[in-house]
């Protein structure tokens, strides 16, 4: 399975794993399925009060849709499908508090996830990066996402910069985008910690809280997402020309800040 779920019915947390680490836990149709139906079969489970999401070994948590992704698309720039829209918890209407684990690369993708849990720990030894730009795509959910949930200068730099410069877990830290800072290995320990927290206290109130906090974004969102279709494809190189682009990259020709 590309999606993992365990349940712990003393805790009432469930964690959610992507399970794909010989791929960087990248994301491809099936995967984006599985997101998709994880999430909301969790919605009935109401022995599940909390749910971490996290990603399997060390190398990453999760760097985007997988490129060997085939994804048809209409010839009309209005009606642009974007595979990976659907496989957050809010995407999904699930309402039980996320906390994300993340350690190694978190990339491209992975940020529709992160944008719709409640908070993320990080391990130490974790990058954050958007590799759109380098390779004539346009960041447009991604970065609507980052919006949300960092200052603009920061959501800015680190879409426009591509694959040059990844922010390290330490900056994240430090404008909020990461909550907590732990050593390497023990950020999934560190997030069950909190979930378990969390589905200890009264299920209606935490429901109620999140809901809260994500309304006070969503029409936002929303109307952003709406736009995002046309600003893909009027931005984006043909593929032929992104492959070519990718084909060339060189994996260590970045810095870290």
């Amino acid at each position: 399975m590309s999606v993992l779920v365990t349940r712990d019915k003393e805790t009432g947390v469930a964690v959610v794993t992507l399970n794909r680490p010989e791929r960087l836990n990248a994301i491809d149709l099936d995967a984006a399925h599985q997101l998709a139906h994880v999430w909301r079969e969790l919605r009935f489970d109401d022995m599940v009060r909390a749910v971490v999401l996290t990603g399997a070994g060390e190398r990453a948590f999760c760097t985007g849709i997988d490129r060997s992704a085939e994804v048809a698309q209409p010839s009309s720039p209005y009606s642009t499908d974007d595979p990976l829209i659907a496989i957050g918890p809010k995407a999904n209407d699930l309402w039980k508090p996320v906390v994300a684990a993340v350690r190694g690369m978190a990339c491209g993708g992975a940020f529709y996830l992160l944008g719709e849990a409640e908070f993320l720990i990080a391990a130490e030894d974790a990058t954050f990066f958007d590799p759109h730009t380098t390779y004539g795509m346009v960041s447009a959910y991604e970065s609507m996402y980052l919006a949300l949930r960092m200052p603009h200068g920061e959501a800015a730099r680190l879409a426009l910069m591509g694959t040059a410069e990844r922010m390290s877990a330490r900056r994240a830290y430090e404008i909020g985008f990461v909550s907590e800072l732990v050593p390497p290995g023990e950020e999934l320990t560190s997030a069950l910690r909190c979930a378990e927290t969390i589905a200890s206290f009264p299920t209606e109130a935490v429901q109620g809280t999140v809901r809260s906090l994500w309304a006070a974004k969503e029409a936002t969102l929303a109307q952003a997402h709406s736009r995002a279709p046309a600003f893909v494809a009027l931005g984006n190189l043909p593929p032929e020309r992104q492959a070519e682009l990718f084909g060339g990259r060189r994996s260590k020709d970045f810095r870290v800040r």
